[in-house]
């Protein structure tokens, strides 16, 4: 088997999480969080509808956790991204923080949206 090392640019990986809390790129973050290009930082939860929008330009798919089990996304929350021009794909958070891990390492254009389990 041929291990090879995966180089991540701007944004930073998934290393972990917990109850509560995410650990990415080395740093621990308590309660829901934002994965990008620009940065990682503290997430509003489904109510933070503008901090997923101002990701439009630097992400073509938002990758939303919904917590320990998938859940459907608040109404209009969707119907905002895409008419933002952005993708979004629910699921479970530990389900898209492995997502993103391999999207990202892959050099796409994601972004990740993580409430806690």
């Amino acid at each position: 088997m041929r291990l090879n090392e995966i180089v991540f640019n701007d944004a930073k990986p998934v290393e972990g999480y917990g109850p509560g809390f995410f650990r990415i790129g080395g740093e621990v973050i308590h309660g829901a969080v934002i994965a990008a290009p620009s940065g990682t930082r503290t997430w509003g939860g489904f109510d933070d509808i503008a901090a997923l929008v101002a990701l439009t330009g630097e992400a073509d798919v938002i990758f939303i956790g919904t917590g320990a089990d998938i859940a459907h996304l608040p109404d209009g929350l969707r119907a905002q991204l895409e008419e933002a021009g952005v993708g979004v794909e629910a699921m479970a958070s530990p389900a898209a923080a492995r997502t993103y891990n391999v999207l990202l390492s892959e050099g796409r254009r994601v972004a990740l949206a993580m409430l806690p389990i």
